[in-house]
C-alpha cells in the first residue's frame, strides 16, 4: 500500500447541525468536506433554489497527514459535541476518485449513457455522453432508467419530442440520438436549461434541434409526437391538463418520477385522453406509458 498523505475525520450529525459542522471542519484546516446519507433516506428532485439534505448526515473531512489530530479533536469536540473518528487513507488522487462510481450504463438494446472519461463499451451503439452535474438526471436513478429504456424501444425517427421537466436534458438528448427530429426541453429551473444546452453541445446536437424554455415560454402551437415527463407525482397530477394538451393526437406519453403506490392517482387525470400500456417497474418506482386516443 502506498504511504498515506491524507487522514480523514468522520462524524455523524443531524441535518440542522450539518452546516455548522462543515464550517468547523473547514476552519480546522480540512481541504474538503463531503456529506453522505447516514440512514438510506431518498432525496427526490429539489425545487428551484433548494439544497435538500438528509435528516442524518455523515460528514467526512480530508486533512493532510501532517496536522495535529489531538489539537483538532480537542477544538472540534467543543463545537461539534459528536464522536470523532480518524482514519489513514491510502495515497490516491482524491479529486478523481469519485469517478469510479459513474460507469457506462446500458439503457435498452441500443442506448448507452457514458461519462466523458470512459470509453464507450459498444462503439456501434448509441452513446450519450453525460457527466454528473447540477441538474437531475444521470441515467442511474430508476425513474430516468425506466424512461430511457422506454425511449430505446420506440421508433422516434423524424418525430417531435417534448421533455417536460428536462433536468440535465438526458431524455431529450437520448431521443435525438435515437432519431427524433426536434426536442422542446422545458424546465422551471433556468440552470437546468443551461445544463441541457451544454449537454446537447457535448453530444454534437445542433442548436436548432434542442429548444429550451421555461413553462411560460413554450413556443405557440407546440405539440409533441412523444411527450416525456420524469418529474414527481404531485406535479404530474397538477400538470395533467397542460401535458395532455401539448401531446398530439395519437401521440405517445411517458410519465415517471412516481412510486408504485402513486400509479392510480397519477394516471387518473390522464385517462380522459389516453389509453395506458403495460407498466414499467424498477425498485418500487413506476413508469407509465400511454397513447392519446381521445381528443
Amino acid at each position: 500500500m502506498a504511504a498515506s498523505r491524507w487522514i480523514q475525520l468522520q462524524i455523524e450529525v443531524s441535518r440542522q447541525y450539518s452546516e455548522s459542522a462543515e464550517d468547523a471542519m473547514l476552519d480546522a484546516g480540512a481541504v474538503s468536506v463531503t456529506l453522505q446519507d447516514a440512514a438510506d433516506q431518498p432525496i427526490l428532485e429539489p425545487g428551484v433554489g433548494e439544497t435538500p439534505l438528509w435528516d442524518n448526515c455523515i460528514l467526512k473531512a480530508l486533512f493532510p497527514s501532517s496536522v495535529n489530530t489531538d489539537v483538532i479533536s480537542t477544538d472540534l469536540k467543543v463545537s461539534l459535541q459528536s464522536e470523532l473518528r480518524w482514519e489513514l487513507l491510502e495515497d490516491k488522487d482524491w479529486s478523481q476518485e469519485w469517478k469510479q462510481y459513474f460507469q457506462p450504463l446500458q439503457c435498452g438494446d441500443r442506448l448507452w449513457i457514458c461519462p466523458s472519461w470512459t470509453d464507450a463499451p459498444d462503439p456501434n451503439g448509441i452513446n450519450l455522453l453525460l457527466d454528473p452535474g447540477l441538474a437531475f438526471g444521470t441515467g442511474s436513478h430508476p425513474t430516468t432508467h425506466l424512461c430511457l429504456r422506454w425511449l430505446d424501444q420506440q421508433d422516434l425517427t423524424g418525430k417531435t419530442i417534448i421533455d417536460y421537466g428536462c433536468g440535465s436534458g438526458i431524455l431529450g438528448i437520448a431521443a435525438l440520438l435515437l432519431g427524433a427530429e426536434k426536442v422542446i426541453a422545458i424546465d422551471n429551473d433556468p440552470q437546468a436549461l443551461l445544463v441541457s444546452r451544454d449537454n446537447a453541445q457535448r453530444n454534437n446536437i445542433a442548436d436548432e434541434r434542442l429548444i429550451t424554455c421555461l413553462p411560460e415560454a413554450i413556443p405557440t402551437g407546440s405539440t409533441a409526437d412523444v411527450m416525456v415527463a420524469n418529474i414527481l407525482a404531485a406535479p404530474l397530477i397538477e400538470l395533467a391538463g397542460n401535458i395532455s394538451e401539448l401531446t398530439a393526437p395519437d401521440g405517445l406519453l411517458c410519465l415517471s418520477g412516481l412510486l408504485e403506490s402513486q400509479i392510480e392517482d397519477v394516471s387518473a387525470p390522464y385517462q380522459v385522453h389516453f389509453d395506458f400500456d403495460a407498466l414499467g417497474i424498477e425498485d418500487q418506482w413506476a413508469r407509465l406509458s400511454a397513447t392519446k386516443t381521445r381528443y
